[in-house]
């Protein structure tokens, strides 16, 4: 059975958007993100974590 990612596509498509990448999931799909930019996607989804639990 396959584990389901944990990041919802809502937020994974925010962070493609303010890093540039986007174009190249709509035209080619996440598989085609590399893994630099897969890192910097999961690093910012983690600041953005990590600023929502700050502010609580």
């Amino acid at each position: 059975m396959a584990k389901r990612g944990m990041m919802s596509e809502s937020l994974k498509q925010l962070i493609a958007d303010e890093l540039g990448v986007s174009e190249q999931v709509a035209r080619e799909g996440w598989g085609s993100i590399s893994s630099r930019d897969c890192g910097r996607i999961v690093q910012k989804a983690i600041e953005i974590a990590e600023r929502s639990v700050t502010s609580m």
